[in-house]
């Protein structure tokens, strides 16, 4: 914790980390108000299902497109652009009363414009700290996302079920618009300037660790996402059990990521952490009770906020910083896909099987993350004692002769 506190101390980070929290807390409560207020406003959740699929297919579509226009147009006006469009498509949507069809439309528009403060704020995180910190800044920042996960679904349908479900967009909106601007004002935002890839779009997927990341992130969040649909089936929806135990699993990452982010980072450190999560899914399946899932839960959400960490930390470490934020893009939407696939495969499994089904899934998904980075392990990094920073952008330069 010591080493948490200096890094918190220095100029500019404690900041910069609050401001793109909030900010990035509207992700954590859209999905779930656009379902109870489409469903509320069509009596179906068919429908409100096409509409988030719709939202979630804009997110994953866009995410590499805006995170590398951040190195076109700068930081500011990219979340400038992206922020103000993501809140009239949501004004509409609450306020609009419409057909299914251009509800989806605007989830659809409300997906795509989703503000890329993620890619962002990792891309400028090296521009902060020194090397050494930037290792458990990674960390840090993996394991209090996590605080969004526990907090905004609360907020959301409290909300949404004790005012409505349009006071529910409303505040999303407040939230977005207010964290937006103290991110995108933040000193640190404006001095930092990404200077323009001269490769083509998509080209940094060709870097294994790239690939390798967005791959990972895709089989870790669809883990996470299955244990989301499980929990709900095990103990229904007006149980209050199935957030408990979600809780604790985010508690879990979250100490995870605390208590790891100071160790060096290997090859084989990918592997290890994602046979945490492996580890305390496979075991899930002993019992379904509220106590032994909460324990198992948590220990498989120790090894969470970890493997993130070191997603961020090698990307940074292999690619050009022109090519961060696009990087960086392309893993969340590996993560957003790995959270459409685990969700839907938990659920026909649950259809029939039940609940031990989902579970059994999620860490079926978890245990190809350990073999694909066992298998892979030479694509991996050695960051030990590395400085990890993204390596300057550099171009000939003409000389007289």
């Amino acid at each position: 914790m010591p080493g948490y506190q200096d890094l918190l101390r220095t100029p500019g980070v404690a900041r910069i980390i609050a401001a793109q929290l909030t900010a990035r807390f509207p992700n954590g409560m859209t999905s779930l108000a656009l379902l109870l207020h489409i469903e509320q406003t069509t009596g179906s959740y068919g429908a409100a299902g096409l509409v988030l699929a719709a939202t979630s297919v804009g997110q994953a579509v866009a995410g590499p497109v805006t995170s590398r226009w951040m190195g076109l147009w700068g930081i500011r006006r990219v979340l400038t652009l992206t922020t103000a469009v993501c809140v009239l498509a949501l004004l509409v949507l609450a306020l609009v009363p419409m057909p299914l069809p251009g509800a989806v439309v605007f989830g659809l528009v409300a997906g795509l414009s989703t503000p890329p403060v993620q890619p962002a704020v990792r891309t400028i995180y090296p521009k902060l700290v020194t090397s050494r910190q930037l290792t458990p800044l990674f960390s840090l920042d993996a394991s209090l996302q996590e605080i969004i996960w526990i907090l905004a679904p609360v907020v959301t349908t409290f909300v949404a079920t004790q005012v409505g479900t349009v006071p529910a967009l409303l505040m999303i909106v407040v939230i977005l618009v207010g964290g937006g601007a103290w991110f995108i004002l933040s000193p640190e935002v404006g001095r930092v300037r990404i200077p323009r890839s001269r490769r083509t779009f998509g080209t940094v997927l060709k870097e294994p660790v790239v690939l390798l990341a967005t791959v990972l992130g895709l089989l870790v969040i669809g883990a996470c996402a299955a244990v989301e649909a499980a929990a709900v089936a095990t103990f229904g929806h007006d149980g209050a059990e199935a957030g408990l135990v979600l809780a604790v699993f985010a508690v879990g990452s979250l100490i995870g990521g605390l208590a790891f982010g100071h160790l060096p980072i290997g090859p084989w450190a990918m592997a290890r952490r994602i046979a945490i999560l492996a580890v305390g899914l496979s075991v899930t399946v002993i019992s379904l009770s509220v106590w032994w899932l909460g324990a198992s839960l948590f220990v498989a959400g120790i090894g969470i906020a970890p493997a993130l960490a070191v997603m961020f930390a090698m990307t940074s470490a292999s690619v050009k910083f022109s090519e961060t934020p696009e990087a960086y893009g392309w893993i969340g939407t590996g993560q957003l896909i790995g959270a459409a696939a685990g969700s839907a495969v938990a659920g026909f499994l649950i259809d029939g099987t039940g609940p031990v089904g989902a579970y059994l899934a999620a860490a079926a998904f978890a245990a190809v993350g350990v073999v694909v980075a066992v298998v892979f392990v030479r694509g991996f990094p050695d960051l030990r004692g590395r400085d990890i920073t993204p390596a300057p952008d550099t171009e000939p330069v003409g000389t007289i002769t």
